[in-house]
């Protein structure tokens, strides 16, 4: 059987009066990597990294957060929400101990669960995430591109200013993305375009909701995380610049931040492969 022949099985999982749509692709192997996606996209795992997945003999497992594909929406969540829900997921296919890697808004939703979920969470790989806008010492906007920078700003001012920002023409500027971003999604990382649409497909909810929690107290202190972490960050990028992830190198007890200077938001994640290689050792 080929890597892209396996089916991805979809399944929902109830959370008290909402419901979370959930993903699991099976491997050979009893192991299970979760996916935590960035916004706005869903959960579906990721085609571009399956034959290293099946290499590893690792299980992909992702899920909508909520506001997105088949999850019901969850209003003033934070980040630190994600790890009950992850938890649920994981229950559902039976599960007790796992691997996350998250890119984008979805790292600071993996750092989330390695602080939470410290007995069953045993590595994290965090791919061009964000820094808490409320970090000790932390210029959150320097060398923020000037989309991220409107975006955030209005996160910053609240539910109103962001469900404005979101209806007005500007919410459709470029993304801040470099060239090396760009030649990647029109190769392999082009898969986005296969979570990106139905991931708006409801409206802008559960983007709102992200910006929401990335700009509040995430719930939680990076500092008290447990588990190993990885930091895989590009040097040249403008949605999450490296200063982000170099704070957080500072502060995560256990981590170890690969910096790749010449790659941006998406690029850096073509050295995902080896980041899944790091987590495979860590079970």
């Amino acid at each position: 059987m080929t890597s892209d022949a396996r089916a991805i099985a979809e399944f929902t999982v109830r959370r008290g009066d909402r419901d979370l749509h959930a993903y699991v692709r099976d491997s050979s192997g009893d192991r299970t990597v979760f996916w935590l996606h960035g916004t706005p996209n869903i959960g579906l795992p990721p085609e571009p990294l399956f034959a290293t997945t099946d290499r590893l003999g690792l299980r992909w497992v992702g899920y909508d957060r909520p506001g997105y594909g088949g999850s019901s929406p969850h209003r003033g969540r934070r980040i630190g929400s994600a790890a009950a829900d992850v938890a649920a997921v994981a229950d559902a296919v039976g599960v007790d101990q796992f691997v996350i890697i998250g890119h984008s808004s979805g790292a600071a939703h993996a750092l989330a669960c390695a602080a939470l979920l410290p007995t069953r969470v045993t590595a994290v790989v965090a791919v061009a995430g964000l820094a808490p806008a409320d970090g000790d010492g932390l210029d959150w906007f320097e060398g923020m591109g000037p989309t991220g920078r409107a975006t955030l700003q209005a996160a910053l001012d609240g539910y109103a200013a962001t469900q404005a920002y979101q209806a007005s023409a500007t919410a459709t500027a470029e993304p801040d993305f470099t060239a090396a971003d760009w030649a990647a999604l029109a190769e392999e990382w082009g898969w986005f375009h296969r979570v990106v649409e139905p991931a708006m497909a409801g409206g802008p909810g559960g983007l709102i909701d992200d910006d929401l929690a990335t700009a509040a107290p995430w719930g939680f202190d990076v500092a008290e995380i447990r588990p190993p972490v990885l930091l895989l960050h590009g040097g040249e990028d403008q949605v999450a610049p490296i200063g982000h992830a170099q704070w957080l190198s500072r502060r995560c007890p256990q981590s170890e931040l690969w910096l790749r200077p010449a790659d941006g938001h998406i690029s850096v994640l073509r050295h995902a492969p080896e980041a899944l290689d790091w987590l495979s050792a860590r079970f």
